[in-house]
């Protein structure tokens, strides 16, 4: 013996489908009168409009998803490219003097720590990395 459902529950495929017309996903909209109601239903994939007839089960009218322009203005992007060029040059150019000093700094540095080891002969050596374990 079939069950009657409750007025008062809904089952889950109201729910979710009450959840994707919030979403935006679904939305049935009104025609002239003695006309079908088509459903209008937007693409998760492609966010393509696509309007529905339910009773025939078939795509009505599609309308493709208008992508905003990457580059609003051609010069503006030319510009912006320059900039970015200068600015990997510059520093490219602080990367590279760095380099070519840094020979110089280790030079220094065995230089301090050389003399420091001369001035104090009988300072204890310091603790090489694996005396730590």
């Amino acid at each position: 013996m079939a069950r009657a459902r409750s007025p008062t529950r809904t089952s889950s495929t109201d729910r979710a489908r009450a959840a994707r017309i919030r979403q935006g996903y679904a939305r049935i909209g009104g025609m002239a009168k003695g006309k079908r109601q088509l459903v209008e239903v937007r693409c998760p994939c492609c966010e393509a409009k696509l309007q529905i007839d339910p009773e025939l089960s078939a795509v009505i009218s599609y309308e493709e998803h208008q992508k905003p322009r990457a580059i609003e203005d051609i010069s503006a992007a030319v510009q912006k490219m320059r900039g970015e060029e200068a600015r990997r040059g510059e520093t490219f150019q602080k990367s590279f003097d760095e380099h070519k000093s840094h020979h110089k700094v280790l030079e220094r540095k065995f230089d301090e720590l050389l003399k420091q080891a001369k001035e104090n002969p009988d300072a204890p050596k310091p603790k090489r990395p694996f005396d730590f374990d």
